[in-house]
């Protein structure tokens, strides 16, 4: 009797892709959960300003970001690594949230910060300059904590804490 391995392994796979179907479902109704979470943190000129955010990093989540969310807490945000430094373009399709997002080069300095944009817009929001990451946090962040160009983002992506 002989016995093929593609049938099994066929099964395994079905099955694998089915946790991980059934996983992302159970996550997708809700927040990300809390271990998801990076600590960063803005040295501004009036002080330290600390943030948890989510990373994007592979292609899927820097295209999905923070869309389909209805809310964004204060102090919550999503980083989007662009490395190498390039010149970046987002926009807000799908996003029901307002941003503000903080475009910053790759020695952790920001660069440029785009405020209050336009919820479900497809406008094009360019970083104006070379940036390594985009911080998305909810609108009037910037203004609240008195971040501006110029500032320095805390962050391991920047090789700092």
């Amino acid at each position: 009797m002989k016995f093929d391995r593609k049938p099994v392994w066929s099964v395994v796979r079905g099955l694998i892709v089915a946790v991980l179907v059934i996983a992302g479902l159970a996550g997708a109704s809700g927040p990300a959960d809390a271990a998801s979470f990076q600590p960063l943190r803005i040295v501004t000129g009036s002080g330290v300003q600390e943030f948890s955010v989510e990373m994007a990093v592979t292609e899927e989540q820097k295209q999905t970001g923070l869309m389909h969310r209805k809310q964004l807490a204060d102090r919550k945000g999503m980083l989007f690594d662009f490395h190498p430094e390039q010149e970046v373009a987002m926009w807000m399709k799908n996003t029901y949230v307002s941003l503000d997002m903080i475009f910053i080069r790759a020695d952790g300095s920001i660069l440029r910060i785009a405020e209050n944009t336009e919820p479900l817009s497809t406008s094009i929001i360019s970083s104006e300059g070379p940036a390594r990451a985009v911080l998305e946090v909810v609108a009037g962040t910037a203004q609240k904590y008195g971040i501006r160009p110029g500032d320095r983002v805390e962050h391991p992506l920047f090789g700092g804490k």
